[in-house]
């Protein structure tokens, strides 16, 4: 199983390579400009497939792609004509899903630290909301009893190494502790709530299916609390692979041995619930590239620079998770390979690379950046003034604009001036 399912993937890969090939990224830089992002429509259309084929077995399933991962309007089009529901943090991103064509009922509203008043609003509109405090949890329970609620659980385990990206750890701000249960249920009690889902959701990269599954058995044994659910929510944080030899999360393993245990699990409680996941990294992570132009080669007496007009603004994860993303020069591919650091063009130290082999640097050479689907446009800024860069969506074989470049004047825009 191990050997074909390497074959699948490679076999997969091959064919991103063929479609999102040097020429066209190239195009796409001199059409639209540089620094740009770029999507593959295909790429996404097939990692959520092989998401849904992975947990076939399940009778209900129901994928909630998460927003902020990849908010752009037209790629929230995209999963809504795929079939996907769509997980939101905030009251934006909810009523950006309501624009983009979901229906309430396919919208989970899964805030952290917001005010009761943004609970209400969203409850207003709908949407499947999910609490992960038990202040909230009391007060909403009891202004508003029949309104069915998902409660998000934290299981005390972690998903991965990082703990700046695995929100399951004891002293994680999100979800409400399993040592909580007991006080828990008492609101519930007293409240008379109606709760309709159970949530967890560990964080980014998992890299061992076991002890997701561990964490899985606990939110089971929380589940069982609870008689008038409808669906449990496992989050998701799977792995993708960032790198050249780098492991990601066996998706096809993770959907057979969770699919037996929930399916076990649905007759223990006596009625067929529903599987959630919310991917979001998994969906789309693989499926953007950056690209940005070399304004500078520069050395010094240890390091060659090579600097883009891009920096943390636009990509900030290197900076802010330490996280690594492939670096390709698109326009002398198969040139010598030199050690480079590539750098942005911020006044501030904004490092994308350290000492990277890329194959020679020229002035005005276009670099590709990998894995920029997911958290990377999202997190971009105006700092130090400069534009956000523009989107494009590679959509049956066409590149379509998606998101403008930004201009001065939006710089201006919501700014008042006031005479001095």
């Amino acid at each position: 199983m191990f050997i074909m399912w390497i074959t699948y993937i490679f076999a997969i890969s091959h064919k991103d390579k063929e479609r999102m090939k040097d020429s066209t990224l190239l195009q796409i830089a001199k059409d639209f400009g540089s620094p740009v992002y770029v999507y593959d429509a295909e790429k996404i259309e097939f990692q959520y497939k092989r998401l849904t084929k992975a947990f076939s077995k399940v009778k209900n399933l129901k994928l909630n792609y998460a927003v902020k991962a990849l908010s752009n309007i037209s790629v929230l089009r995209l999963f809504n004509k795929l079939g996907s529901g769509i997980d939101t943090v905030s009251i934006q991103e909810l009523r950006l899903g309501l624009k983009a064509g979901f229906k309430p009922e396919d919208i989970i509203f899964t805030p952290n630290g917001v005010s009761l008043e943004e609970i209400e609003e969203a409850a207003k509109l709908g949407v499947q909301i999910n609490i992960d405090n038990l202040s909230i949890l009391e007060q909403f329970g009891t202004k508003h009893p029949k309104v069915p609620v998902c409660i998000r659980i934290n299981p005390h385990v972690m998903a991965g190494g990082n703990t700046n990206i695995s929100v399951g750890h004891i002293d994680s701000k999100f979800g409400i502790s399993i040592h909580q249960i007991p006080l828990l249920l008492r609101i519930v009690e007293n409240t008379n709530m109606n709760i309709n889902g159970i949530h967890m959701h560990t964080g980014s990269d998992i890299l061992d299916i076991d002890v997701f599954l561990y964490a899985s058995e606990i939110l089971f044994d929380t589940a069982k609390n609870f008689k008038t659910l409808q669906f449990i929510d496992f989050g998701s944080g799977f792995k993708v692979p960032y790198k050249k030899g780098d492991i990601e999360t066996n998706i096809e393993e993770l959907g057979e041995k969770l699919s037996q245990r929930f399916n076990e699990f649905c007759k223990e409680y006596g009625k067929d619930l529903t599987l959630a996941f919310e991917p979001g990294k998994f969906l789309v992570s693989e499926a953007g590239v950056f690209l940005a132009k070399v304004n500078v080669v520069k050395q010094t007496t240890s390091t060659v620079f090579a600097q883009v007009d891009s920096g943390f603004n636009h990509l900030i994860r290197p900076m802010l998770y330490g996280s690594q993303h492939d670096i390709l020069n698109i326009s002398n591919p198969k040139g010598r390979e030199r050690f480079y650091s590539v750098v942005g063009y911020i006044c501030e130290t904004d490092t994308f690379a350290n000492n990277r082999r890329i194959s020679e640097i020229n002035e005005n050479d276009i670099l590709c950046f990998k894995n920029a689907g997911a958290y990377c446009y999202s997190m971009a800024s105006n700092y130090n003034s400069r534009y956000r860069p523009a989107e494009v969506l590679l959509y049956k074989g066409k590149a379509h604009l998606i998101r403008k470049r930004e201009t001065f004047d939006d710089i201006l825009n919501n700014q008042v001036e006031i005479v001095l």
